[in-house]
Formats: structure tokens, sequence, C-alpha cells
């Protein structure tokens, strides 16, 4: 293989284990795993979540709900974005549960209520500040109480999401919003899912608090949430690495101009190595003279602009001789030395979940599956 991703589901499946006893018994564990399970691949990852107890699995859409539900009965699956018409019929067909965000979506489905003869689960979201889906918290009492009167949809969670984990203050007031909002639910329906948080929103789990679930994504992949998380300092591995090999290595003399745009000149003589993956894989496009490869467990820079399909590699420093066919890394481990997700995806000026989705088809999953 000229360049593929192993993802460790073992690692995956301790992760969750882990998690699940940092988190209180009666905590709902809410698996994200949209878009293809944050590139890792639904269905492996899916059916080792399956097995780890996870109580919900959540998705952006039904198309990847219904992935999911394809592989068999059992979990409930929360679609997490708004449905288009033409999706409506799927939620009875797949049972799933569908996120409200107004009330035209309420009569929309409804009418497909009478139509089946079945009622509907629904989860309700109320936006207290993010400003994309869910009902404007100062409508949203009308809309659950609607709701609440409405015996063909079972209400089955209430929801809301904070934009920016790391303002304190502000997502305070989305909190004092929401519990607001939901205040009169709770107490004629106790056992309402309601869930608000991710890894990077949880600060403190309250005794009475009425959140009894908590929505888990990257960190579940090995990808721990910023220090003022109380999942911070929660041990996880990675489950993804992704490598590619050496096609050619070549010496080059100083001056030479390096990739498209010349933006790197050699200052020296130098040996370079033509790495077999670019943008058109996983290797973000700014990472040239940013970011680093691991080769025989040495970090080595990137130099030049990354194009689709190579990326070159300054080898200029190597003790020993590195020929074409060797193994590069550039997210994982080698001996003693490792780069983070993390730090690839801040070198090449993005974010983890992006980086992760941006992992192409024609780069192979190879899924390590072993318990220790």
């Amino acid at each position: 293989m000229r360049c593929w991703a192993d993802i460790d589901l073992a690692s995956l499946e301790r992760n969750i284990t882990r998690i699940r006893a940092a988190l209180p018994k009666q905590m709902k564990y809410v698996s994200v795993v949209k878009a293809d399970a944050y590139g890792h691949g639904i269905h492996p990852t899916a059916t080792r979540l399956m097995q780890s107890g996870v109580d919900l699995f959540a998705v952006a859409n039904v198309k990847e709900a219904v992935d999911i539900r394809e592989m068999g009965s059992g979990w409930p699956i929360l679609v997490l974005g708004p449905l288009l018409e033409e999706e409506d019929q799927a939620l009875i067909d797949y049972d799933l549960i569908a996120s409200l965000s107004n009330a035209s979506e309420i009569k929309r489905l409804v009418e497909l209520s009478r139509t089946n003869g079945v009622p509907i689960k629904v989860h309700l979201k109320i936006d207290t500040g993010m400003g994309r889906m869910g009902a404007w918290w100062e409508d949203a009492p009308a809309i659950l109480d609607q709701l609440l009167q409405t015996p063909e949809l079972l209400l089955q969670g209430i929801l809301t999401h904070f934009p920016d984990p790391s303002d304190y203050s502000f997502s305070l007031d989305q909190r004092k919003r929401f519990l607001q909002v939901i205040a009169p639910a709770i107490e004629q329906k106790n056992e309402l899912l309601i869930h608000a948080d991710n890894s990077s929103s949880l600060r403190s789990i309250v005794g009475k608090s009425p959140f009894n679930a908590v929505r888990i994504g990257l960190l579940q992949f090995g990808v721990s949430p910023p220090k003022e998380s109380l999942l911070s300092d929660l041990e996880v591995e990675p489950v993804l690495s992704f490598h590619s090999k050496l096609a050619l290595v070549k010496k080059l003399p100083a001056g030479t101009s390096l990739s498209y745009g010349r933006e790197h000149k050699l200052a020296k003589d130098s040996t370079v190595g033509i790495i077999a993956a670019g943008y058109g894989d996983a290797i973000p496009l700014h990472c040239g003279d940013r970011a680093c490869a691991l080769i025989h467990g040495k970090r080595y820079p990137l130099v030049g602009r990354v194009t689709m399909d190579q990326t070159i590699i300054d080898l200029s420093s190597a003790m020993d001789e590195i020929t074409p066919g060797t193994q590069v890394t550039l997210i994982g481990q080698q001996k003693n030395e490792s780069i983070l997700l993390t730090e690839l995806a801040e070198h090449g000026q993005t974010i983890a979940w992006e980086l992760l989705c941006s992992i192409t088809k024609r780069v192979p999953r190879v899924y390590l599956t072993k318990r220790e």
C-alpha cells in the first residue's frame, strides 16, 4: 500500500471503558459517529462500540443512521441534523429518532404518524446561542408544550449545543436558558434524556442535575478535550494512525526550488524523499515547511507545498541510509517519538475534526482488532 490508516479497535474499546468509568452510572453514553465515524469507518467502529455498550448513537443525517441500523436493531439512533421532507419516512422504516426545531416539523411528522399508524420518536433541539438548528430558546416553551400535547410524537429527549465551551460565562448563560425552558417538561416526564454537554463542555457532574447524558465524539477516538474539561485528564489512546511510504529518494543541489509555487528553496545540497501521499489522501495542503513526519523513529521536515499525490520530505539530516519503500508516519508513533493528530492538524491550519474527515476513500483502513 502506498498509504494507509491503522484503526486500533482495541484502543477504541479501552477508551470507552475509561470514559464510562469516569461518568456516573446513571449518565447515558451518546456515541457521536458522524462523517463515517470521523473517518474511522462506521461499520467496524460501530460494531465495536455496540460491543462496548454505548447507550445511543448520534449521527448527522438519515443516510448515516440507515448505515448503522442496517447492521442490526437494538440501539437507539438519533439524527442530530434537520430532516428533509423526503427523508421523513425513514424514521419509521428504520426506527430512527428525529431532532425537531419548529412547529412546521411537528405538523409534518404528525401527518406522517397518522398516515402510517405509528408514533414517531423525537428529541427537541433548543437553540440557546448556537444560531444553527433548534427552536430559539425564547420561543421554545410553546413548542415544547405543543410536543407534550401531541400523542403522535414520542418526546424522548431535549438537547442544546454549546458553540464555544471555552467561554464559560456564555456557556453558563446557555445552560440557564436551557434549564429554564425544560423545567416544566421534566416535571411531567422524568424519563426524558437531557443532553447538552460533549467532552469539551463538561465541567462538573452534579448529583441532582437534570442532565443525564453526554455526547462523546472525538474523545472516544483518543483526542483529548481542552484542559478546562472534566475529562481532560482522562487517559485515552489514539485510535487512528496514518502512514505512507517513500516512493523516491534523490539528491538535489543548493538553490533548487521545490514543488508548486516554488515556496521552498534549498539552502544547501540536500537529500529529499518523495512520500507517496498528498492532500488527495490526508496530508493537509499547508503542512509544507511546518510539519514533520517520522522515519525510523526520527522527525524529518516536510518541505515545499504539499501536492495532491506526493509530499516532499527533507532527509538531509539522516545518519543512516533511507531507501524507497521505507515507512513514513505522519500521525502515530515510531519508537519513542510520536506525532499526534492534533499536531498535524495545527500545522495544516485546520482542526482535528476536519483532518479526520479529509482522509479520502483511496486511503485503505486497516483494522487492528486484538484485545489485550
